[in-house]
């Protein structure tokens, strides 16, 4: 194996002040090899290029504005620019850890693999609705643990807010393709299809901050709901039961309402005891009342918006003779 030189490809859209915490944090990697950083602003009203000029002398750092095309086709235009021979992709609104690199340099040399997935996790400098959205996002009472809390490392879906992909997966497979959101899941399939592995880092999180109020969370998650139909239509052995599972909270939550008029509470005392596990679980993990209430209100927006857009998007794209950009084309972003 080639002695692993990495390079962190960021794509950012209208978000300067994200990326001077970001490259603040990783100008503080404890990491003793080299490392480089591209950065491909997509098309941005409000440019990065003065705080990237600020960190020249603290980082090894290129530079690329472009086209508005999308965070995938931005990160492949950032991987083909890149010196590296390992690509770390991350999302403008993380903060890196200062071991992170390190962590990282760990475990591809203990048992190297082609692609990864790290976790997320809330700094303490987010604010109380980050850190209920985080909460949704990651715990095993909502998600499974699929963004990084899983104990089984293998076969990992990697998220590209925090995903490593060798420079030999990233010819094999093209990258990225044009789909947004989804277009992390979707790459990882076809890296499987190539006959490469993935694995979860347990130690290699970033603090994802999610800038984002309860509406634009709603839009967030119903996308993503909207988007895995069509990975599973793309990638038919990608499907799972699971899936279904916030459509049917959701159908559920509103029957147990209806049903307690008619004198049967039995379905609404077992979503109660599911509220009372996540404000506990919360309660715990937080340390706050205010964010364990908070998280609440989360995890119902956050199945409530997946559900909605799992559901519609099944129906449309299994009764419908057009294609998923015709049916969704809010979700692609027009090839290169």
């Amino acid at each position: 194996m080639a002695k692993l030189f990495f390079s962190f490809v960021i794509p950012v859209f209208n978000r300067p002040d994200e990326v001077e915490e970001l490259l603040n944090s990783l100008s503080l990697q404890e990491f003793d090899g080299p490392f480089e950083i591209v950065l491909v602003e997509d098309g941005s009203a409000e440019s990065a290029k003065r705080v990237v000029e600020s960190f020249k002398d603290k980082l090894q750092i290129s530079y690329y504005f472009k086209e508005n095309t999308g965070p995938g086709h931005s990160r492949n235009y950032g991987m083909e620019r890149a010196q590296g021979n390992y690509y770390i992709i991350l999302d403008s609104d993380c903060i890196i850890p200062p071991q992170y690199l390190a962590e990282v340099e760990k475990e591809l040399n203990g048992n190297f693999v082609h692609c990864y997935g790290g976790p997320d996790a809330a700094h303490e400098s987010f604010s109380d609705l980050q850190k209920a959205i985080n909460y949704a996002m990651t715990s095993f009472f909502t998600t499974g643990g699929i963004r990084g809390g899983k104990k089984a490392v293998n076969k990992f879906q990697p998220r590209s807010f925090n995903l490593g992909m060798s420079k030999e997966a990233f010819e094999a497979t093209n990258g990225f393709g044009n789909i947004h959101p989804g277009e992390d899941p979707d790459l990882t399939f076809r890296i499987w299809n190539e006959g490469y592995k993935t694995r979860l880092f347990p130690k290699a999180f970033v603090y994802h901050k999610r800038r984002i109020d309860w509406k634009k969370f709603y839009r967030q998650v119903n996308k993503f709901g909207s988007v895995r139909p069509i990975l599973n239509k793309w990638h038919p052995s990608s499907k799972k039961i699971t899936y279904w599972f916030p459509s049917v909270f959701s159908i559920g939550f509103l029957l147990s309402i209806i049903m307690i008029f008619f004198g049967y509470p039995q379905l609404t005392l077992c979503y109660a005891a599911y509220f009372v596990l996540l404000f506990f679980d919360s309660l715990i993990k937080n340390k706050s009342l205010k964010i364990a209430f908070l998280s609440l209100r989360a995890v119902c927006i956050q199945f409530m918006g997946y559900g909605i857009g799992f559901f519609k998007s099944t129906i449309l794209l299994n009764f419908n003779s057009k294609s998923a950009e015709e049916l969704f084309p809010e979700l692609f972003f027009s090839k290169k």
